[in-house]
């Protein structure tokens, strides 16, 4: 993907937003993670709030992992995500890949919720990974369902490039490209 512009404005961008999110569940999420940050310091997650993103990030498949996930300890869960919002490096991508790494020592989260996680409580920073994106960039690849901490750095300057062309965050512009997709298909299926 080094022409990804199929946007025509940032009319068309914020209308896609809108949509992907027309019952206000994302930014219901981001404003509540907002403030428990302002709150509670040293930020972290709960096992309830864990459970929102992931009900969230999964939707229709949440209950996939669930088995697995009942591993995580309400204790680790606060451990491993106030050890990983608490990074702080010089090098911005060796931030957000220790950050990641991190974050996958949860049972059932990869780099995908990872990223969802980081998302919601850093929209201004993080995108989510995950197919439809993945597709929409690189249209001639395999299906994929699983990244490496460097395929969502990658993953990431691109989406950073975007949302600064279109003046919006990258966890706006990666909804509207999950939107832009999801119309795509529907286009394809009719």
């Amino acid at each position: 993907m080094n022409n990804f512009n199929v946007f025509s404005s940032k009319s068309q961008v914020i209308d896609l937003i809108r949509k992907a999110d027309d019952d206000d569940k994302t930014k219901e999420l981001i404003n509540k993670f907002k403030h428990i940050k302002q709150e509670r310091i040293p930020f972290y997650l709960t096992s309830v709030e864990l459970d929102e993103i992931l009900l969230w990030k999964l939707r229709g498949q949440f209950n996939r992992q669930s088995k697995i996930r009942k591993n995580n300890t309400a204790e680790n869960i606060k451990i491993i995500t106030q050890a990983a919002f608490a990074i702080k490096h010089h090098n911005n991508d060796f931030e957000t890949k220790l950050r990641l790494r991190l974050l996958t020592m949860l049972y059932g989260v990869e780099v995908p919720v990872a990223s969802a996680i980081m998302t919601l409580c850093f929209p201004a920073l993080y995108s989510v990974i995950d197919f439809r994106n993945w597709r929409q960039f690189y249209p001639d690849s395999k299906e994929k369902t699983s990244y490496t901490p460097d395929e969502y750095l990658n993953y990431l300057q691109l989406i950073r490039q975007l949302a600064d062309s279109f003046e919006v965050t990258p966890q706006e512009i990666d909804m509207a490209i999950w939107q832009l997709d999801i119309e795509q298909s529907q286009k394809i299926k009719s």
